[in-house]
């Protein structure tokens, strides 16, 4: 009997702070994850992290993907995509491969927005060589 591999998708959660809820800590998880409650301190995630309309999370965030409907105060670092949505505010800095911020939506900080590919191989780069700046004709 052959077992089912599970896929992971934006749209299941595999785990939930429920609204009412408040925790508190460093919480680390490998898939999916749904804040509808208060958190503070870091989270990071190998799936997505969604935070509810009800949320509000005091902590930095990192993980695969990131959707922002309740309220952020803390810097978020999305691998894959990070969703503002209209009801959704984020107050810290954003390093994410590409960024939605719906109408509505409320971003206060910086923001860089890299591929992977071109982040690694810019690593690689400097890395292996120094960089020897050249002086600009003109």
């Amino acid at each position: 009997m052959k077992k089912k591999k599970r896929k992971t998708s934006a749209h299941l959660i595999d785990s939930l702070i429920g609204p009412g809820s408040e925790f508190e800590g460093v919480l680390q998880s490998e898939d999916n994850l749904r804040i509808d409650g208060r958190f503070n301190g870091s989270i990071e995630s190998q799936g997505s992290v969604t935070i509810g309309e009800s949320a509000s999370c005091r902590s930095n965030i990192s993980a695969k993907e990131v959707i922002v409907a309740g309220k952020v105060y803390g810097d978020v670092i999305a691998e894959g995509k990070l969703t503002i949505t209209p009801s959704g505010q984020m107050y810290g800095d954003v390093y994410a491969g590409s960024l939605i911020i719906m109408e509505g939506g409320l971003l206060n900080g910086a923001s860089r927005m890299e591929h992977a590919e071109a982040a690694s191989v810019a690593s690689e780069q400097s890395e292996a060589a120094p960089s020897l700046q050249q002086p600009e004709a003109g």
